[in-house]
């Protein structure tokens, strides 16, 4: 006959739950979640955008500029310029057409958001919104 000892050992080895399986599947969904997740570059300032009344929204694969009061232009939390604008757009129209949208404060020049649009259109952004706040 069996001690008690070893009756208890051979009970407890047989209530053990094997989570492999488990552990298994929290990694297939761990993976798929992060090859499925869009990642949305925002511009890195936050700007008083003027109202409009015509507003509409765009859908969210877009490139977003932004030109802030003081007259910077940043792209993806960097001041990029003026200068600057060409190269970044013509970089990111390279992967796929986008439609371009710069939010542009409602102190920044025209003259600026001119000269930004200007180096889009050679960049070949061929749509190019201004953000604006929904307005009446």
């Amino acid at each position: 006959m069996r001690s008690r000892l070893s009756q208890r050992i051979e009970q407890e080895q047989g209530n053990n739950i094997d989570l492999s399986p488990l552990l298994d599947v929290v990694f297939i969904l761990l993976i798929f979640f992060i090859v499925t997740t869009v990642f949305v570059k925002e511009t890195g300032i936050e700007v008083d955008k003027p109202k409009a009344v015509s507003s509409e929204r765009l859908e969210r694969n877009v490139i977003l500029l932004a030109i802030s009061a003081s007259g910077e232009v940043m792209y993806d939390g960097a001041n990029i310029g003026v200068s600057g604008v060409r190269a970044t757009i013509a970089h990111a129209l390279a992967k796929q057409k986008k439609a371009l949208v710069i939010q542009a404060d409602k102190n920044t020049s025209a003259q600026l958001l001119v000269d930004v649009i200007d180096q889009a259109k050679l960049a070949g952004a061929s749509q190019i919104n201004i953000a604006t706040k929904r307005g009446s």
